[in-house]
């Protein structure tokens, strides 16, 4: 199966990040928002990240950035995933959106359309649970800068069947992606771990353990890791962050997962990371 159009939802840095390498590969994207200022914002960043790109890499300069761009279709109507063949979804970790949203999908989409979310933490048989094609619903943990992974964590659901996961595999393959199989459980693999572990360095640092710099370089140099903790919550945003640790203190009801209240303090201040310009870090 050759996939052509996709839809993605979700214009934010992991959407916009899905697009972009879906575009890079062929693929004609249907990239949908709640407003214009979101999608023109997303324009930009792809259009910024396709020029840092072929400015640096041979293998992707033969292609005008323009002509990229070109095969990305932002809008904010929901009723052109009619036409998409596949949709990935992006969206912010807070289940009552995400529960309307595939509620919403179900009906516009296509009987046969695979919906893959690229969720955090947020089990994927819940998800599947609020449609009426389960078995077609399936996670797809993309990393973040999406183009520059190659691997993606992918989630089977209690009814996800083998179908929906050749299909994935098909689609990851033509965006030049391998796959790690993993069953479903809140935070999955990476981020049952990754949270954990940058939780526990927001605690440090609440503390007065260490410093910023120190607890990262700890982990660089220490364990050779290419980021630090405190940098690549930055990296992902502190907002998706404090999500993500919440799924699963709910989830498991285990003291461990509690998210630090240094963290809630620098998200309710609007600091989010590189996205918001300030985090752990400041970003110009």
């Amino acid at each position: 199966m050759n996939m052509q159009v996709i839809g993605v939802i979700g214009a934010g840095v992991m959407g916009s990040g899905v697009a972009q390498n879906l575009a890079q590969t062929g693929h004609h994207v249907l990239l949908l928002d709640l407003s214009e200022a979101i999608l023109e914002s997303a324009k930009q960043e792809i259009c910024k990240n396709l020029r840092f790109q072929s400015f640096f890499k041979r293998e992707t300069s033969s292609e005008n950035p323009e002509d990229v761009l070109a095969r990305i279709k932002f809008t904010t109507n929901d009723t052109v995933l009619k036409e998409a063949e596949f949709v990935i979804e992006n969206v912010i970790e807070q289940w009552s959106l995400k529960r309307s949203l595939y509620t919403q999908l179900d009906a516009i989409c296509s009987p046969e359309v695979v919906f893959a979310a690229n969720t955090s933490a947020i089990p994927i048989t819940r998800i599947a649970s609020v449609t009426k094609r389960a078995s077609q619903v399936i996670g797809t943990h993309f990393m973040n800068p999406v183009p520059m992974k190659s691997m993606v964590e992918v989630i089977r659901g209690y009814h996800t069947s083998d179908e929906t996961i050749a299909t994935t595999q098909t689609l990851l393959t033509q965006m030049g992606k391998d796959w790690i199989m993993v069953n479903d459980s809140p935070g999955f693999v990476s981020n049952r771990v990754l949270m954990l572990t940058i939780n526990e360095a927001i605690f440090l640092l609440q503390d007065k353990v260490a410093s910023v710099e120190d607890i990262d370089r700890i982990f660089k140099t220490c364990f050779g890791h290419k980021m630090g903790p405190l940098e690549t919550a930055d990296l992902i945003g502190l907002d998706t962050i404090l999500l993500s640790i919440e799924v699963l203190y709910e989830s498991f009801n285990d003291s461990k997962y509690r998210p630090c209240p240094l963290l809630r303090q620098i998200v309710d201040a609007g600091n989010y990371g590189q996205k918001s310009g300030q985090g752990f870090y400041t970003y110009k």
